[in-house]
């Protein structure tokens, strides 16, 4: 039987039938049957699903590989042999402070929202479990944790840890939880986050722990004027620090001021790293998603007692501002509310950032409540950034490289507003010091003594504010989320585009990402490290731990205005600008994955796949 015969054959009755055939050798022939076209081919991924595709293997290969239990540090290298986080890190250890663990999980949920992607919120929740994992009992966190138990952290702070000479934060373990770096802040950001996404029981606990840390931190009626503020750490230690030691006391320059000025500053009122600031705008979060409005009479009191710590010499009414931190209760003859020295390179002073900083929390906190009393002193401050005298000398670039592209001294002294200049002698914790005097040259690299303010821009908010009529008034407050009268959502994005602030938080408001070209965006996937991670120069590299350093004398200049000292010096340093002196060599910033740089790249991604305009 020929094929074509066989073919037609196996037709069944009905097929044939309905072809017209099944009847004599006569009938019509019929061709062979015609295969099915192949299937198109699969049309070629569009450039958003190309970049999903890299954005998970990225996310994939720093849960899987990079990670430790979900806990991150700052910096590794790429073998994970070095692993860094504000100093150097024990491969257990996972580090809160930004841009540590919390932000990595704020960035995988800010991918879970872009694509829907389950693999995002399991990365963000085996993250976010580590971050509720290192919760302090008080309901804060410290700076850092470590999964391998308290008697290999308490070895850490005993070793790197106190040979920090920079890091005085670090130098002494203290068992509590701490509000500053925004470390508490961005953490409880998360864990009600996260609670949001899903109703995870593990981070309503959280939250609500949190919750209570914030509340129970916050300094009472009983503290006057302090009522409202918030301590660096809490729960108090007694032993915490009071004073620094000032070793070779021969070395410090006639007529210099040194040391913890107003002792234990863990106790004063903070202003530092905006942590007035962050405690608000967490509380006011809480407000606005789970209804808390019970935390307003806690908001309030804190905007109230910024107000009220704007301080003001009495012997020099021009001079009017915030310090880093001011005094919570009587101190040393000193009463509650003027201003407080804390480490020992930051002296008894006026703050110009801070004072920046805090002006703008209160021009905030008139638009969140309609209250003009948060704008009532302000021009006075404004005008004490405009004082001639505190402002950096049109050469300061050539008095101190240093500070160049800064307008203004960072510390201006008490009564007489002159600029006071940090310095340090020695060469490491054991043998030098900080300083700070009247001195504008040689000044410390790590913590500048010059900032940069824009009194114009402040003058200019403050006069449209003071402007609004009283129903502009009205109708600004009516969309405050301190007024939310059903839960409202939070912004799409927490990490991706910039760090969520007040502003964003108003009824109707829309956290926007910025436009990403595609070719960014090829860019950015191009340059994943065999598909799966990016690298970049790391920051800075430390010495490792190899003992305390000597307690004789250094005379010499060569870490004075640098951010580390000798071999014993646990601090950070940019590996491109070491100490000029032997054994320390100038190179290149060695690749590494960082925190830092995958969150920012994610985060251009995620503005490329799904962005909000």
């Amino acid at each position: 039987m020929k094929r074509r015969q066989f073919a037609i054959s196996v037709l069944t009755p009905v097929a044939l039938a309905a072809c017209g055939g099944g009847g004599g050798g006569n009938g019509p022939v019929f061709p062979f049957p015609v295969p099915p076209p192949p299937p198109a081919p699969a049309p070629a991924p569009t450039p958003q699903a190309t970049a999903a595709a890299a954005l998970k293997r990225a996310a994939s290969y720093m849960d899987e590989v990079v990670s430790y239990r979900g806990g991150y540090v700052w910096s590794y290298s790429p073998d994970l042999t070095q692993t860094f986080g504000e100093m150097e890190a024990k491969r257990t250890m996972l580090w809160l402070q930004p841009p540590g663990t919390s932000s990595i999980g704020h960035i995988y949920l800010d991918a879970y929202h872009a694509t829907g992607d389950e693999r995002f919120y399991q990365a963000a929740d085996r993250t976010a479990k580590a971050v509720a994992a290192a919760q302090h009992s008080s309901g804060g966190w410290n700076y850092i944790h470590d999964f391998n138990g308290e008697a290999s952290l308490q070895d850490w702070y005993e070793t790197v840890g106190k040979n920090g000479w920079r890091l005085e934060e670090f130098q002494h373990y203290y068992g509590n939880a701490t509000f500053d770096d925004a470390t508490t802040a961005v953490a409880s950001q998360l864990m009600l986050r996260m609670y949001l996404e899903k109703n995870d029981p593990v981070y309503r606990t959280a939250t609500d722990n949190a919750i209570r840390f914030i509340t129970d931190a916050q300094f009472g009626s009983q503290f006057g004027v302090a009522d409202g503020g918030w301590p660096q750490r809490f729960p108090h230690n007694p032993n915490a620090v009071a004073s620094m030691p000032l070793p070779n006391p021969a070395q410090l320059p006639a007529g210099a001021r040194a040391g913890m000025e107003d002792g234990d500053y863990t106790l004063h009122v903070t202003f530092n790293d905006d942590v007035m600031g962050e405690n608000i705008k967490f509380l006011t979060m809480c407000v606005m998603t789970l209804g808390r409005t019970d935390l307003v009479a806690n908001i309030t009191r804190a905007m109230d007692c910024m107000q009220r710590m704007q301080w003001t010499s009495p012997a020099l009414a021009q001079q009017s501002g915030w310090s880093l931190q001011h005094l919570s209760r009587t101190t040393g003859g000193r009463a509650a509310g003027e201003p407080g020295g804390a480490r020992s390179y930051e002296p008894r002073s006026l703050a110009t950032h801070t004072t920046q900083t805090n002006i703008q929390q209160l021009l905030g906190y008139f638009t969140l409540t309609g209250d003009k009393k948060y704008l009532s002193q302000l021009q006075k401050a404004i005008d004490w950034l405009k004082s001639p005298s505190i402002q950096l000398p049109a050469n300061v670039a050539t008095l101190n490289p240093l500070l160049a592209g800064r307008n203004v001294a960072t510390f201006i002294e008490l009564d007489t507003n002159e600029p006071l200049f940090v310095h340090r002698y020695g060469s490491n914790i054991h043998n030098g010091a900080y300083f700070f005097d009247k001195d504008i040259t040689n000044t410390i690299s790590h913590y500048s003594s010059g900032r940069s303010v824009d009194p114009a821009a402040l003058q200019k908010r403050l006069d449209e504010l003071n402007a609004m009529t009283q129903p502009q008034i009205d109708a600004m407050v009516a969309k405050s989320p301190l007024k939310a009268t059903a839960p409202r959502a939070l912004p799409k994005y927490f990490a991706a585009v910039r760090e969520v602030d007040f502003p964003d938080l108003f009824e109707g408001a829309v956290l926007k990402t910025p436009t990403v070209p595609e070719s960014e965006a090829q860019t950015i996937v191009a340059a994943l490290v065999n598909g799966n991670y990016w690298t970049a120069p790391v920051p800075e590299i430390v010495n490792p731990y190899r003992g305390d350093g000597p307690t004789a004398p250094y005379t010499g200049t060569a870490y004075r205005s640098r951010h580390v000292g000798d071999i014993y010096d646990t601090s950070p340093y940019p590996a491109d600008a070491p100490p000029e002196i032997a054994p320390y060599v100038k190179r290149d910033k060695p690749q590494f994955i960082t925190t830092a740089n995958f969150i920012a790249r994610m985060g251009r991604l995620i503005s490329f796949i799904s962005p909000v305009s």
